[in-house]
């Protein structure tokens, strides 16, 4: 079964994601998903096959994927969202981490009994997932990573490398390959398409914007501060928000550990610092002062110009991957308060004292 294509393939234009090549044939459609830690590698090959039909009997070397997926374990929230959003959250039959998702109707499908819960994505029970029967398992790959008995039942592993795209737009249009999955690929490209355009229609205003605040991110953790990249998603975002990132000259597309002293002598005049975390509570300045009193010499929280997301109360991890331009929305807001003030923050709000 497994020789060369004579046929040529149409190529799908994907403008944004550097990760992945979608190439449709008349019996089958081949996605090609780079390796994002070395280049000039290929991470996976997948033949998307529809299950309605017989197989073809040539096809070139890679995994044989029957679509659309009806049974899907999957290991992440954040394509859970995306599944419901088009429409098909009954073909997740299986997660991880369910402590972690915090969508409730994955969590009443548990409880109904229609999604079965493996326990941790790091080591999940594996005899719940072979009882599952999944017809696809779809998580997050790492560099030299193997997903351990995980790989030996026989079932296509789909590796969601969208999370290593450099830009915004790049891993959103992600959606288009999981569309095609589950049987939703003309919903995806519309949604995609959507998508694209509020995201590109926010960058323009903000690129008409004569100022460019200087803007710190994060916070310290233990003994390292970690900063966002510059040509990270979150370091390009600042820029599309109008911003000038106090750590956009650091080549590097993850976050890059620093020491606080480091920090504080490129950052301390940053106009505005916005901040993430976990807790039960929303933080304060005081808070914040108590947790490390050296955050109280920054000009941002001397002005009282920080900006905090509580990621246990707003679906920011959930929602934002596929929907950057609700995020972008966001940060204009917080850099440039006089384009939208009626905006109702949905992410990012004020520390209170």
């Amino acid at each position: 079964m497994q020789t060369g294509i004579a046929e040529k393939g149409d190529t799908l234009r994907l403008a944004y994601a550097q990760y992945l090549t979608i190439v449709k044939y008349k019996a089958f459609t081949q996605v090609t998903v780079r390796n994002p830690w070395d280049l000039t590698r290929v991470l996976h090959t997948y033949l998307l096959v529809d299950k309605r039909k017989p197989l073809p009997r040539v096809l070139p070397q890679g995994t044989v994927v029957r679509i659309p997926l009806e049974r899907m374990l999957v290991y992440s929230a954040v394509h859970c969202g995306l599944f419901d959003e088009l429409g098909m959250v009954e073909a997740v039959r299986g997660v991880c981490d369910l402590p972690y998702i915090r969508l409730e109707k994955i969590h009443r499908r548990v409880a109904e009994g229609k999604v079965t819960d493996v326990g941790s994505s790091m080591s999940p029970n594996i005899e719940r997932v072979i009882a599952l029967r999944p017809d696809g398992i779809l998580l997050s790959p790492f560099e030299n990573g193997s997903y351990g008995r995980i790989e030996k039942l026989g079932v296509p592993l789909i590796e969601c490398a969208d999370y290593m795209e450099t830009s915004a737009l790049g891993r959103a249009e992600w959606m288009r390959f999981y569309g095609m999955l589950i049987g939703k690929e003309y919903e995806s490209d519309s949604l995609f398409t959507k998508v694209e355009y509020a995201y590109q229609a926010l960058r323009h205003v903000a690129d008409e914007t004569e100022e460019k605040p200087v803007v710190l991110a994060e916070l310290k953790q233990g003994s390292a501060w970690y900063v966002p990249g510059g040509k990270s998603v979150t370091g390009q975002m600042y820029a599309d928000a109008g911003a000038c990132y106090a750590f956009g000259t650091i080549a590097e597309n993850g976050s890059v550990p620093l020491s606080f002293e480091t920090v504080f002598d490129r950052a301390r005049h940053a106009d505005y610092w916005l901040i993430k975390y976990n807790q039960m509570h929303d933080k304060t300045y005081a808070e914040l002062e108590r947790d490390y009193r050296p955050y109280a010499g920054f000009d941002a929280f001397r002005k009282r110009r920080i900006y905090g997301c509580n990621t246990a109360k707003v679906l920011y991890y959930e929602e934002t991957p596929f929907h950057p331009e609700r995020l972008l929305k966001d940060l204009i807001a917080v850099f440039h308060p006089n384009l939208f003030p009626n905006y109702e923050m949905r992410y990012f709000t004020p520390l209170s004292e």
